[in-house]
């Protein structure tokens, strides 16, 4: 069913008031998905897609919206209870389906670890062949395995940037947060030499991870405290969003706790801050505490509480930490000073997948912008570039607004038609076109596009 849709802007913090807005046609590709986590446009002008609890990799037509499966990961570990857990990142080799023989598939998910009773929950990247033939993924290759993995915040985006090398995204796992309180936040924590040698990657949360296509460490990846290792960059809470423009540019989305969401700029040993940064250091809607380090009493014994700390939980405004920081490009949204979190709700969107845009002949005035997805405001926001696309410039946009929760995004070759990737349920409720809150998703588990009408 198509439809025809006009970007509609709404007033809020920086985001901007648009006339004359592009309209787009509306169709959903194919539904009834499992909770699709990525999506991606292969040289064979499918899409691919990970759906997570289903554990799977299909490719979808995007004219008949036939689904095909490539791909089961009978070993994925998905208790269905999460949004944390299961098959996530996907990314494909430049070279498939080009007659080079490198027809690789990389897939990023969590497992059990432990072969007997005991749940131990671990995350590994994993290389697939695609056939042509057979349509199928075969001969699987461990590529990095025993990464650590929890509940949540786990990160999980993946892809190949220009350099022919993978780069993950690992979250803090909710440490030192609502779930788990008690478990220290390692984001700022750097790798020895002896875990390095040892394959010890207990220090690789909260980090953006780059490695050679077979796993190994790159030999010009920063040396931090002394040691090279797969860590890029560092002091991330959950990065889900990672991205590469045409310069060669990264480009990384994270969640905050309750303002800040962050697009960040990432370079090679730059620190983000997290967990005693959110956002900017401005003192503005978050205040780190250290609950995991109560002593008297112990954390074991507390409640956790975002707007309520006892006397036992250290806490450190932003400024107060001293540390090296990168500051994002943007944030989504820094609250003034007098607002209040606590009486006004969060002010954060979930960001997920993003999507560099610069197609020179695509939408009009479009290129160099970012394309940020949101999982609970129901829309995508555009953000433009600077020319050289270092710097967020202007206003957020708010384009393709609808009761969904958007999970990822990806742009066709001529950049007018927008594929994303919508979650088949999540927590609380998701903003309407008209702004309402609603628990109700228009399209769940879905891939749904628009097109550009010139």
């Amino acid at each position: 069913m198509r439809h025809l849709f006009v970007l509609v802007t709404a007033c809020g913090l920086c985001v901007a008031a648009g006339s004359a807005q592009p309209r787009f046609s509306f169709r959903v590709v194919a539904a009834n998905l499992a909770s699709p986590w990525e999506v991606t446009i292969g040289p064979d002008a499918h899409l691919w897609v990970s759906e997570r609890t289903a554990r799977r990799v299909v490719r979808i037509d995007p004219t008949t919206g036939a689904v095909t499966a490539a791909l089961t990961v009978d070993d994925s570990y998905d208790p269905g209870q999460s949004w944390h857990e299961g098959v996530m990142g996907l990314a494909l080799h430049p070279e498939l389906l080009k007659g080079t023989g490198r027809d690789h598939v990389f897939i990023a998910y969590t497992y059990d670890a432990d072969p007997g009773p005991q749940l131990l929950r671990r995350f590994k990247v994993r290389r697939y062949t695609f056939s042509a033939a057979t349509q199928k993924l075969t001969a699987p290759v461990d590529i990095i395995a025993n990464l650590p993995a929890y509940v949540d915040h786990a990160g999980g985006r993946l892809t190949i940037g220009p350099d022919q090398k993978l780069y993950l995204t690992r979250g803090d796992g909710g440490a030192n947060w609502a779930n788990n309180p008690c478990l220290p936040n390692m984001a700022q924590d750097l790798p020895d030499a002896a875990q390095v040698a040892s394959k010890d990657w207990r220090a690789y949360v909260g980090k953006i991870l780059r490695m050679n296509l077979d796993g190994s460490i790159p030999a010009d990846n920063p040396v931090l405290n002394g040691v090279r290792s797969h860590v890029y960059s560092y002091g991330h809470r959950n990065p889900q969003g990672l991205g590469f423009g045409p310069s060669g540019l990264l480009y990384s989305s994270e969640h905050g706790p309750s303002t800040d969401d962050e697009l960040n700029l990432v370079t090679a040993g730059g620190n983000y801050g997290w967990p005693y940064v959110a956002g900017y250091v401005d003192d503005r809607g978050y205040t780190f505490a250290d609950w995991s380090h109560s002593v008297n009493p112990p954390c074991s014994q507390l409640k956790f509480d975002e707007f309520q700390t006892p006397p036992s939980v250290r806490r450190q405004r932003e400024s107060e930490w001293t540390g090296k920081f990168t500051p994002p490009i943007r944030t989504f949204f820094t609250p003034d000073p007098s607002y209040s979190v606590k009486q006004s709700g969060s002010l954060t969107i979930a960001a997920g997948g993003l999507e560099v845009y610069a197609a020179g002949n695509g939408v009009p005035g479009w290129a160099p912008s970012i394309l940020q997805t949101s999982m609970t405001m129901g829309r995508v926001y555009r953000v433009p570039l600077s020319a050289d696309g270092r710097t967020a410039i202007g206003a957020n946009e708010e384009i393709f607004r609808a009761a969904n929760r958007y999970r990822d995004i990806a742009v066709s070759a001529d950049g007018l038609t927008f594929y994303l990737a919508t979650d088949s349920n999540g927590f609380g409720q998701v903003l309407d076109p008209g702004g309402a809150r609603v628990n109700r998703f228009a399209n769940p588990g879905s891939i749904v596009a628009f097109t550009y009408q010139r």
